[in-house]
Parts: structure tokens; C-alpha cells; sequence
């Protein structure tokens, strides 16, 4: 029968003791509660089978084994012969000593530790110091107490966020929480070995509770958590109702309470602890509370209200954005902070973000080691980036928050160079015997693929005729075609990872080529494009707007003025000024170094696409500090309409004739209004012209 490591341990004791020894002393030694130690002794009577060893248990007294010194000695020798069989390797035995060393703060003696792993105590202790290095990172010591034993030295907050890390480099967050979250016991060895490497750290009972209240509380800020913030937050109240359950005292920090911000989320914290409190029948300390609150703060979430996001409102967070972007890539920063998209994902990320780094909070970051390698120049750059938090937080930035941030603007870029290049729609025929079976089967996954960047139409042998080819870019075929104009990809029907490599490659080929030759019902569209695009111009260019304003105005005043200007109607201008606001609470549209605001948004406070110029009355910068000495105040808005993708392409256009183009910009700094509506005019005109040329 094999014997496992914990009644290896219950039997060695046994073997060294000279009398009996009472259960609860014999649990204090291993480490582990006397209903465990109980459930073990019921099978060691099994294990002594073939020597002449009996085991005793005897209610007051205690449990002893009987036989002779020569029989104890081979049964011990026995033990230690075979534990090979069980004791890991260096590394995993190392981990396993951090899991045991994380379980309590107490005093332990050497042997407690070389017993449980079947070593040597001078490998136990060898083993100590090689995870020092790793307890340190966590402001965790170990200190050795002469003739007591061995105990790590660190605060409550310290302990917790070793524990968090250890689980996230040695656990999967997410089998974890299926494995409480599941009625059903899970299956199989690994979900065996799933709890049991939480045996010791968090009981499987109270973890199990924790979850339940979690899920119970109807928040949006807790079903909107990431695998990892959730697992983190139910692991960080496990171990706070862990050690609440064995009246351990848990330290105050007049810093973290001094940081207290009683919000919304403190609200939640607080709600939170209540429930745990009647779940559990316990008292949460205010300091729990406060941690509750810190792991909210610092947590990610999938989805984010960004209109809640108190840091979107701050100049100062606005002001770290650009310095950050400038940073990253200073030749494509303009361009980066128009995008939207990008900015309210930055600032999203950044709340929980400053929070974790001001209080040392650590978040793991699974995909770290792929970013470094797939994205080496993305993550150099994100390294300045990460240098320019850190120093105006006074904090070093972790590589698993720089990660995070490669993925931030690495989506930036993409969609930077998308904006560069003109994409359009490959068009490709799935060609099979009878245009039925097959091919609509490779269609459909095509389809899952590539989504609306592919036309994919299914096609019969006898389908592809002479018109079918001169509208198909490239035909993906599984029996023989005779087709010489375009290319054809021969694949498995089942289109297997290597057919869809070379899909892959000849579409992002002709996703940037020109437009086949159109037939007459495609000639019909471009022409409706054409002319929706040139009467959106007209319509800009008639109704550009031009005021002057005082010096001294405000740039709330400002965006007030504007509507006024723009629209007749109290309610389109009130809706005018809010998306403006809205805009720039994401990220300043106030640019110094350029001398001019752009004030842009999509509204429908408009009903055609609008371009109005602001300036002083005497044409000198603006006094307003929030308005930094510029000169000038442009305003553009696109109607929430169908054209909105032409009119999008309009303002960018306008947008980069005010980097690229220094007479446009030196004329709206002194030009009058009929001035600025000619050279617009002219500069539009070139615009539509190449409009007109591409299609």
C-alpha cells in the first residue's frame, strides 16, 4: 500500500515518540487540524501490515505505537527508502515549501519542514534560503530563532499579496472557480489537485461561502470583473475571513486610512462586508473594509462605465495622458490622442492602475511573456512609457503593468495604420462540385473569420463563368479549376490550419489593392457615394461658421457660445455643449504646442456635418488659463446619421491639413471668414477630386 506524505509524518512522530502523544499535539506538529489528523489515524493500522508494530489510542491519554526498538528502526528505514517515490523535484518541492510557509506566521522547528518534504534539515534549510530571494519580493523575511525553530517575519498586507501571486503563477484562476463554484465534485486528478493546492491557505468551505455572497450582491462592478480580479478579490476575503475565524490580530495602517476615499466603491466594500458578516457570523474590522475597498479600486473589469470614471474628470490625469502618449511614439502622438477609443480604454485602465501602484498592490498578468516576445518593439516603447507613470506617482512600474499597456497601445496603432491604409472588402468565391455541400461549409467558416471584411459567395464547377471571375479577387477551390485570370487556392474541404495561412495571406494582399473592374449596378453606388460625399462638402462649406468673443471667456462659456452659435435650438445647442464636454473630460483637446483647440464630436445636436472657427476679438491668444495662449478654437461635428463614415473621412481630412498644411493654420489664425471658407474650399476641392480618383 502506498503511503502518503501526510501519514509518512503521523508515523515518524510515532515511531520517535516514547510515550503517548495526544492527538491535538501531534496536529499542532504537522500542521494541520486534529479532524485531519483524526482521518488520517483511521488508516494507520493498514500501513504497519507485515511488522510486528501495533498502534494504541486510548481517549485522555492519547496514541502511541507498541513493538521493539529493531522493528521501529526497519519500519522508519522503510519510510525513508521509499519517499523518492513521493518527495518532487527542487523546484516543485520548493514551491510546495512556500504554499506551507504561507499557511501560518507561526514558529516551526526545521524538522517540521524536512519531515513533510522527506529531506535532510540541511536541505530544508538550503531550501529556506533559496525562497528567501522570493518571500523578500513581498517584504516577507525569514528569520531562524536558536533552539525554537523558523518563522518568516512581514506584515498581514504582505502575507496576502504573496498568497495572491503564488496562486496566480501556480493556478489556473479560472478552473479554480469552477472547480468552488460547481455543484458537482470536479472529476479526475487535476481537479483533485486544483483544491488540494489550496489545502492549508483557504478553506474549501469558506471559500465556497465567500463566492455565494459575492454572487449575491446585484452590482454591476462585480459581474463586470475580469477572471483574475474576481478570483482575486473572493482569495483576498478568504484569507481576511481565515484569519478573522482564528482571532489573529490584523494590523492598522494609518496610511491606507488616511487614503480612504469613502465612494462608490467604499459603498460596495461596505456592502460586501455585511453580508460576510451574517454569512459568517462575524465582525469585519474597518481595516478589512478598507483593504475590501483597495482590491475594488485596483481591480479590471471587461466592460467600464467610462462616464463614472472619476479620473477622466481630473486635468492632472489628462495632463499624465499626453506626456505618456508623447512618450510612446512623439512623431504619431497627434494622431493618437484623436482616437477615442483609445484614450477612454487608457483611462479606464489607468484607475485601477494608480491604485495598485500607490499601495504596492500586485496584479498578474498571464500574458506577459507572449507580449514580450510577439510585440519586442511595442513593449521597448511601453517601457518609456511605464517611466513617465512611474515618475509622476514617485512608484516603479512592474513589467506586468507595462504589458498591460503594450496592449493598450498596440490596438492604438493598429488601428493608426488602419486609418493610413485604404482597406476595402476582398471579395472570394468557395468553389465545390455542385456549389451546395462543401463549399457552403468552407463558406461559413470564412464567414466566422473574416466576419465583414470578406465577401465570400459559394459556387458550383459549372457556376464560374467569365462575368463570376471578373468580380472575384481570388477563388478557394477543393476539386481542379481551369482559371488562368485570378489566383485559386487549392485546400481540404475541412480547411485546415496551413489552407488557412494561405487564405489569410492572399486577403490582407488584396484588402490593400485598388477595386476590380464594377459592373453597372456598382458604377450606380459609387455614383450615390460620389454625390452624398460632394454635398456633404457643399453643405459644410455653406454653412461654415465663424464668431469672435471676448479675451477673457471661459471655456465652459466658450462651448456655450458655440451652441448658440451652431444651432437655433435650445435643445440641440445643450446637447452641442455636452458632447463637447464629454470629449474633452476624456482627454483635452487643448493643444499648446499647436496653438489651437479642435473641439470635435459626434452629436445630434447637428444635422449636417459642421466646421466653425472661434477667435478673440483683437486675434490674441486667449486669457482663460485653461486655454494655454492659443490663438484659436475650431469646432467640428458629424450628425449621428447614415453618412457619418463620410463624414468622418471629411474632418480627418481637415484635421490633417492642420499638421500638415501651415497656411491653412496661419490663416485661421488671421484670416476673416470668407477668407478662410476660400482656401478651405480649394484644399477640399483637391480632397474630393482624389475621392472621386479612388473609386
Amino acid at each position: 500500500m502506498k503511503i502518503l506524505s501526510r501519514a509518512k509524518q503521523i508515523l515518524k512522530i510515532l515511531l520517535t515518540e516514547e510515550e503517548a502523544i495526544p492527538v491535538k499535539s501531534l496536529a499542532e506538529k504537522i500542521g494541520v487540524s486534529k479532524r485531519t489528523t483524526q482521518r488520517e489515524l483511521e488508516y494507520i493500522s493498514s500501513y504497519l501490515k507485515g511488522y510486528e508494530i501495533k498502534y494504541f489510542s486510548k481517549t485522555g491519554v492519547g496514541i502511541w505505537l507498541e513493538g521493539t526498538q529493531e522493528e521501529k528502526k526497519r519500519f522508519l528505514s522503510f519510510l525513508c527508502q521509499n519517499e523518492s517515490l513521493d518527495v518532487p523535484g527542487k523546484e516543485e518541492r520548493r514551491k510546495r515549501l512556500i504554499l506551507e510557509i504561507l499557511k501560518e506566521k507561526g514558529l516551526k522547528k526545521l524538522f517540521y519542514y524536512s519531515s513533510q518534504f522527506g529531506v535532510s534539515e540541511a536541505t530544508a534549510s538550503t531550501d529556506l534560503e533559496a525562497i528567501g530571494e522570493w518571500l523578500s519580493g513581498f517584504g516577507l523575511d525569514i528569520k531562524r530563532k536558536p533552539g525554537s525553530g523558523v518563522y518568516v517575519e512581514g506584515t498581514e498586507e504582505n502575507y496576502r499579496r504573496a498568497i495572491r501571486e503564488f496562486i496566480y503563477s501556480n493556478l489556473d484562476t479560472r478552473l479554480l472557480r469552477e472547480s468552488y463554484e460547481s455543484t458537482d465534485e470536479i472529476p479526475g486528478e487535476y481537479g483533485y489537485a486544483i483544491k488540494s493546492g489550496m489545502d492549508g491557505i483557504l478553506d474549501e468551505n469558506i471559500m465556497k461561502k465567500v463566492m455565494e455572497c459575492i454572487n449575491n450582491i446585484d452590482d454591476g462592478r462585480i459581474v463586470s470583473l475580469t477572471e483574475n480580479s474576481y478570483m482575486g478579490l473572493v482569495i483576498h476575503i478568504s484569507i481576511a475571513i481565515n484569519r478573522i475565524m482564528k482571532d489573529e490580530v490584523i494590523e492598522e495602517s494609518s496610511k491606507i486610512e488616511n487614503d480612504i476615499v469613502k465612494d462608490l466603491d467604499y459603498s460596495l466594500a461596505q456592502k460586501i462586508a455585511g453580508s460576510l458578516e451574517e454569512y459568517f457570523a462575524i465582525t469585519i474590522p474597518e481595516i478589512e473594509i478598507t483593504y475590501i475597498w483597495l482590491h475594488i479600486k485596483g481591480s479590471k473589469h471587461e466592460k467600464v462605465q467610462y462616464g463614472t470614471t472619476q479620473l477622466a474628470a481630473g486635468g492632472q490625469i489628462r495632463q499624465l495622458v499626453n506626456e505618456m502618449i508623447d512618450a510612446f511614439d512623439k512623431e504619431n502622438a497627434y494622431l493618437i490622442k484623436q482616437d477615442d477609443e483609445f484614450l477612454q480604454g487608457l483611462l479606464a485602465h489607468l484607475q485601477p492602475t494608480i491604485i495598485r501602484l500607490v499601495h504596492g498592490m500586485q496584479i498578474h498578468n498571464p500574458m506577459l511573456e507572449d507580449i514580450k516576445k510577439s510585440y519586442v518593439e511595442l513593449y521597448q516603447k511601453c517601457e518609456n512609457v511605464a517611466m513617465v507613470l512611474g515618475k509622476s506617482l514617485g512608484k516603479e512600474v512592474p513589467p506586468e503593468e507595462t504589458g498591460f499597456l503594450t496592449v493598450h497601445f498596440g490596438a492604438a496603432m493598429v488601428r493608426l495604420e488602419g486609418r493610413k491604409e485604404k482597406l476595402r472588402k476582398v471579395h472570394t468565391g468557395v468553389v465545390c462540385s455542385s456549389g451546395i455541400g462543401i463549399s457552403r461549409l468552407m463558406s461559413s467558416k470564412l464567414k466566422k473569420v473574416f466576419q465583414n471584411k470578406m465577401v465570400v459567395s459559394a459556387y458550383g464547377k459549372n457556376d464560374v463563368t467569365p462575368y463570376i471571375i471578373g468580380k472575384t479577387d481570388f477563388f478557394i477551390s477543393s476539386i481542379p479549376l481551369e482559371i488562368d485570370d485570378v489566383p485559386v487556392l487549392y485546400v481540404n474541404p475541412l480547411l485546415n490550419e496551413k489552407d488557412m495561412d494561405e487564405i489569410r495571406h492572399l486577403f490582407y494582399k488584396y484588402e490593400r489593392l485598388p477595386q476590380k473592374h464594377e459592373e453597372m449596378g456598382s458604377f450606380q453606388e459609387q455614383l450615390d457615394q460620389i454625390n452624398k460625399m460632394a454635398a456633404q462638402i457643399k453643405m459644410l462649406l455653406k454653412y461654415m461658421g465663424f464668431f469672435k468673443v471676448n479675451g477673457n471667456i471661459t471655456f465652459d462659456e466658450l462651448l456655450v457660445m458655440a451652441g448658440e452659435e451652431i444651432s437655433p435650438y435650445s435643445d440641440r445647442r445643450e446637447m452641442i455643449r455636452e458632447a463637447l464636454q464629454r470629449r474633452e473630460e476624456i482627454s483635452s483637446q487643448v493643444f499648446a504646442e499647436l496653438g489651437f483647440a479642435l473641439l470635435h464630436a459626434r452629436t445630434k445636436g447637428v444635422i449636417r456635418p459642421e466646421f466653425t472657427i472661434c477667435a478673440t476679438h483683437d486675434r490674441k491668444p486667449f486669457k482663460d488659463p485653461y486655454f494655454k495662449e492659443i490663438q484659436v478654437v475650431i469646432i467640428m461635428l458629424v450628425p449621428e446619421d447614415e453618412n457619418v463614415s463620410i463624414n468622418n473621412e471629411i474632418m480627418g481630412y481637415i484635421s490633417s491639413l492642420l499638421v500638415e498644411e501651415a497656411d491653412f493654420v496661419n490663416m485661421l489664425y488671421s484670416g476673416e471668414k470668407e477668407e478662410i471658407r476660400s482656401m478651405l474650399s480649394s484644399y477640399l476641392k483637391k480632397f474630393f477630386n482624389q475621392y472621386i480618383s479612388k473609386i
